[in-house]
């Protein structure tokens, strides 16, 4: 078996919105469209993930929570469907994929060798959470590459931001190491928003897009300063001012996701692209991708 390699990251959010606007048959609520710099930017990113030709897509997702440990979806096939506790209106989604176990469990064994709790989600009628359902259609909406769902641990949130964000470290660095040995060629997705202060109502229609912008200005402002570093590839500075940035925009990286992936690639001081950005209900969403095949830290298929 070759040693396997992560060929691209992705922060890549999951507002329920992006898949209403779409109108997949999978998706019982019927929208007119909105949403579309964001949705054209998904389509951006589908295109390179496509000539990518990855074996597997591992998504974390703020949205499957667990108190006590990271989790891992266990169960080669799953299917059923996925609702949006806060959006049900938009997001009744029937879902059906196939999990890449072999993975999964060798990402929770690196884990658990580290020294994170960690389990298998073995329970074979598993309602997969909203936030991975949407970023898994954005970016791959055929549903013809197997998964590795992540769960959020939400460490950063019981504990300080900073002792959460080096367990979310050393989940990436086990992924890595799960990865390399399993021979798989993966792409990594971060289900993260970037400023999260929303509105608390909707308009009606909800997409009706003259009433879509952003909710906070300096939580926009600091989403474009971080762009701004993430498209020169100053990741370290990135990272200095990754706790205020969470603190002051309320930014849901401090959910872990995006301090994973970056764990997981080794922080690469890469100039990330951006697809493009835009608000859903007021907070900053940003499709940006880190191709390490362009930039030849991994090989073409």
């Amino acid at each position: 078996m070759s040693k396997g390699e992560i060929i691209a990251g992705l922060l890549a959010p999951h507002p329920p919105h992006l898949v209403f606007g779409e109108n997949p048959p999978q998706n019982e609520p019927r929208s007119k469209g909105g949403w579309e710099q964001l949705r054209w930017a998904y389509e951006r990113a589908r295109a390179n993930v496509e000539e990518m030709k990855p074996d597997v897509l591992l998504v974390h997702s703020p949205h499957w929570v667990t108190q006590q440990g990271h989790h891992f979806l266990g169960v080669k096939n799953l299917s059923g469907k996925s609702v949006d506790p806060v959006f049900p209106n938009l997001f009744r989604y029937k879902f059906d994929l196939e999990v890449d176990v072999e993975l999964a469990e060798a990402c929770c064994d690196e884990a658990s060798a580290m020294g994170l709790t960690s389990k298998m989600m073995r329970n074979p009628n598993f309602r997969v959470d909203y936030g991975t359902i949407t970023t898994l259609h954005m970016i791959r909406p055929q549903w013809d590459i197997p998964v590795v769902g992540i769960s959020a641990n939400n460490s950063p949130y019981y504990l300080s931001t900073g002792e959460g964000l080096e367990e979310m470290d050393t989940l990436g660095k086990a992924t890595r190491k799960a990865i390399e040995a399993t021979g798989r060629r993966a792409v990594l997705l971060a289900s993260n928003t970037l400023c999260h202060y929303h509105f608390s109502k909707e308009p009606i229609p909800p997409e009706d897009m003259s009433q879509e912008h952003p909710e906070n200005y300096d939580g926009y402002l600091w989403d474009m300063r971080m762009i701004g570093l993430l498209r020169e590839g100053k990741i370290k500075e990135v990272f200095r001012l990754l706790p205020q940035f969470i603190d002051e925009a309320f930014a849901e990286v401090k959910s872990g996701a995006f301090t994973w992936m970056f764990s997981a690639m080794d922080y690469p001081e890469l100039p990330g692209e951006l697809h493009g950005y835009g608000s859903v209900i007021g907070t900053g969403n940003a499709v940006m991708e880190w191709n390490l095949i362009k930039a030849g830290l991994a090989q073409a298929a």
